[in-house]
């Protein structure tokens, strides 16, 4: 059997850990997909490329608001699927010559056979075993599809595979109304699909600040058809003619099906239980505050054990773990403090720190911001009438949290993380800087001044 000083399980995040703090260590990584991990092949990096080109031919469509006449001759999907992938896959394939040409390459899935062993189902058909000194778990999270979907026999992708599809469809039905959800409505309608959204809740985004998710479901009902509160009884049809029974007896019918109802860590792949490996409720695998799991030499990063299931989260996480496993004697925390999130639709959305409602519900005292995106001279240039930043303000000034829905928001989010972070107060982010006449930005600078002002 092999036996490495080091193994990581996992190459999205966690093939940023092996340096040259590791030069002369035997490292092995195991691998059950593509190099690169979801961000890479099938979330973050090529929603966005697919996300901004719907934007581009929503500005389009938009035009002759501003006086300009344009019209869209073509969509030519397969030439926008592969300008994605054929800059995508390379980065893989090359991490993975680069990873086999330093050290092993187990190209299938692990489980562990007991402490710090594991077992590998290679992708060729055999098997491969090895023990470590140390195991990194980086393995992720996968697609939730709940039975309805699951059990009807009936053709659906998931987030894993609506990307590469070989035509656009006519009629797209999504089933979940979370991140997901709206950025493949706004991907797949932006290119001139008819979108259809089930959402078993009673609005979507839920769990986002209570503006943004009013304003965004008003939105989303405004350009695509969405039924909210409705549970998928069940599934029927075929292959371009796929039919939704909703609990209310609406029948949906589409040529396709996405199934974006949420993603659950990968830890049931792994046997945790035969390497005394503890998971939670949820699946994930349990971490200190230094990235340690609760069996001796195994760690864990990213969507298999975080609480926030963000590229970024992860990539501080291996940062953390990078330099505890090379400083045994000098652990770092990993630092959740100040958590942002986008979500890269039509309208836009950054978030950072609490909600109105967490606010409410921990019993804090805060002053609201909200300043409107319409009532700033960029607002007017942009013709934007839902968009707004909304910032939460302490007694103290402190920043507790900061909202935005509209153009540029995942952008316009970054200096309230930073201030954040670095706890400047409202009152001093507002007053310690110049606010550039007419940005978009001033409608950051107005929303701190109405938290702050005195009544």
């Amino acid at each position: 059997m092999a036996h490495h000083d080091l193994a990581i399980v996992g190459t999205g995040s966690g093939n940023m850990i092996v340096d040259d703090r590791f030069d002369g260590l035997d490292v092995a990584h195991v691998e059950a997909t593509r190099f690169g991990g979801t961000c890479l092949n099938v979330g973050c990096i090529p929603t966005k490329m697919l996300a901004y080109t719907a934007e581009v031919a929503e500005t389009v469509r938009a035009a002759s608001s501003y006086g300009v006449d344009a019209r869209i001759d073509r969509i030519r999907w397969s030439d926008i699927r592969d300008r994605v992938f054929a800059r995508l896959d390379p980065l893989g394939d090359e991490g993975r010559d680069h990873r086999r040409a330093h050290g092993t390459v187990y190209d299938g899935t692990a489980r562990f056979t007991g402490p710090r062993a594991m077992t590998v189902d290679l992708a060729d058909g055999g098997t491969a075993e090895f023990t470590a000194d140390r195991i990194v778990l980086a393995v992720g999270g996968q697609p939730v599809v709940p039975p309805p979907v699951a059990d009807s026999g009936v053709p659906f992708h998931t987030s894993d595979t609506i990307m590469r599809i070989d035509e656009l469809p006519e009629h797209l039905a999504i089933i979940g109304g979370g991140y997901i959800a709206a950025e493949f409505a706004h991907v797949f309608g932006g290119l001139g699909c008819e979108v259809t959204i089930v959402e078993s809740a009673d609005t979507l985004l839920g769990g986002m600040d209570e503006t943004v998710v009013e304003r965004f479901t008003d939105a989303a009902r405004e350009r695509f058809t969405v039924h909210t509160g409705r549970t998928v009884e069940k599934v029927t049809g075929g292959e371009g003619d796929v039919r939704l029974h909703l609990d209310d007896g609406t029948e949906v019918r589409a040529d396709r099906l996405l199934v974006a109802a949420g993603r659950r860590p990968n830890s049931d792949r792994l046997d945790p239980d035969h390497a005394g490996v503890d998971t939670d409720d949820a699946g994930r695998v349990v971490v200190d505050a230094y990235g340690r799991t609760t069996a001796d030499g195994v760690w864990a990063l990213g969507d298999v054990s975080t609480p926030h299931p963000l590229k970024h989260v992860a990539n501080h996480e291996a940062e953390v773990v990078g330099h505890n496993l090379a400083h045994p004697d000098d652990l770092r925390e990993v630092d959740h403090g100040f958590v942002p999130a986008a979500v890269f639709t039509t309208p836009q959305i950054g978030s950072v720190g609490r909600t109105e409602q967490q606010c409410r519900e921990e019993g804090l005292e805060f002053r609201v911001g909200l300043h409107e995106y319409a009532d700033v001279a960029f607002g007017w240039a942009l013709e934007e009438q839902r968009g707004f930043c909304k910032v939460l303000v302490a007694p103290d000034g402190t920043l507790l949290g900061a909202h935005l829905l509209g153009p540029q928001a995942s952008t316009m989010v970054q200096q309230l993380v930073q201030a954040m972070a670095l706890g400047v107060t409202a009152q001093r982010l507002a007053d310690v800087q110049y606010w550039i006449h007419p940005a978009l930005t001033e409608v950051l600078e107005n929303a701190l001044r109405d938290a702050v002002e005195e009544d």
